[in-house]
């Protein structure tokens, strides 16, 4: 199924401008969910294998998850399960709606297998997206494996009132999410990675742990886990800072990571073209860094802050990568766009063959075993 989408749909697809491709596949996936037929049909060509992970106390079908970004208003979150993913991030999702920064605003580099996008949070607000998410429930489409909702500071709200902003949206959003992912390191929001400042993210997390236990109490449901996604260019002291926080706030876990501003060398002239475009860049050039901070949060955690690794998957190999420099799961969004949506079940297969050749009994054993 992966030649076919490489031979014959992505030429087709790749005609079009990036973000309108973008929502027009969103768009057939939304009509989908609306079917369980459909979404049946789907589950029979792309549901992936067992594999089988426990994390946060919720059971994960497998270790590879859609992120954040490819469906950020939830319009299609029955169809992940079907196309063989263990989990998905929808998102990110702001307190208000806006309408993003202006297009065109997200850009593709065929040749190195890359996105460039400065989306800026465009997205229809939390009190839309939990209506949104209601309906799925109402129709009796949720899946079953877990959803989280990836959190955004909204670009009228000031850094100073962000912990409201946030917290506001955990608020609305709790009964739907498995765990939420608060964003302080997406590059097209201006002032956004300020939030990763020690005393900013403080303030934040504070708040947002204050309105998940509210949210909690009078209810037979836990706290929900809180974790925080970062930038890939983080220093080291500035990535020792966090996870300070994130020990002392009892945060759940870490996301690593989320798109870079810096751009590789290359000698291909169409992409050195889309190289100069601003905005966050993702894709096989992200793969090694976010597989080195990864590593990193690892050895300073001693592997006891789980970590969802995320850029530049695009095959087993790659995720394997990620799990053996210390993430738990996994996610992929580039690679979906370049390999089609045969992508998440290939990799599963591919890990699961791994692991009984190596000799694991699950892939969870496999955490942390190259950092």
């Amino acid at each position: 199924m992966s030649l076919l989408y490489r031979t014959f749909l992505r030429p087709a697809v790749f005609l079009q401008d990036s973000e309108k491709a973008h929502s027009r596949i969103l768009s057939v996936l939304s009509r989908i969910s609306r079917s369980r037929l459909s979404l049946s049909m789907l589950g029979t060509l792309y549901r992936s294998p067992e594999l089988s992970v426990k994390l946060f106390d919720i059971d994960f079908p497998n270790p590879v998850g859609v992120a954040a970004g490819m469906d950020k208003n939830g319009m299609a979150v029955p169809s992940w399960q079907s196309l063989g993913y263990g989990f998905c991030e929808i998102g990110g999702v702001t307190l208000h709606e806006q309408p993003g920064n202006p297009k065109p605003r997200m850009f593709r580099a065929s040749k190195v297998k890359v996105l460039i996008n400065r989306m800026g949070f465009n997205n229809i607000g939390a009190n839309a997206l939990q209506e949104q998410l209601q309906y799925w429930k109402d129709k009796g489409l949720w899946p079953d494996s877990p959803v989280g909702i990836n959190l955004g500071k909204s670009k009228v709200t000031s850094l100073k009132d962000a912990p409201l902003d946030y917290s506001g949206s955990i608020k609305i959003l709790w009964k739907h999410a498995d765990f939420f992912v608060i964003n302080v390191s997406s590059p097209n929001t201006p002032g956004l990675r300020d939030l990763q400042e020690s005393k900013n993210l403080e303030s934040v997390i504070k708040k947002c742990c204050e309105i998940n236990k509210e949210c909690s109490e009078g209810s037979d449901n836990k706290e929900k886990p809180l974790l925080v996604k970062i930038a890939p260019e983080l220093d080291d002291g500035f990535l020792e800072e966090i996870v300070r926080l994130v020990k002392k706030d009892k945060l759940s876990g870490v996301v690593a990571t989320n798109t870079t501003v810096d751009r590789p060398e290359t000698t291909n002239v169409s992409s050195e073209k889309i190289y100069e475009e601003v905005g966050g860049l993702s894709g096989l050039p992200l793969r090694d860094k976010s597989t080195e901070m990864i590593r990193k949060i690892y050895r300073l955690t001693n592997g006891k802050i789980p970590i969802i690794g995320v850029g530049g998957i695009f095959t087993a190999d790659d995720a394997w990568d990620k799990i053996a420099a210390g993430a738990s799961i996994v996610q992929l969004y580039t690679g979906l766009v370049f390999e089609g949506p045969a992508i998440a079940k290939s990799i599963v297969k591919g890990l699961k063959k791994r692991v009984e050749r190596e000799g694991f009994e699950t892939i969870s054993d496999v955490v942390g075993i190259e950092a």
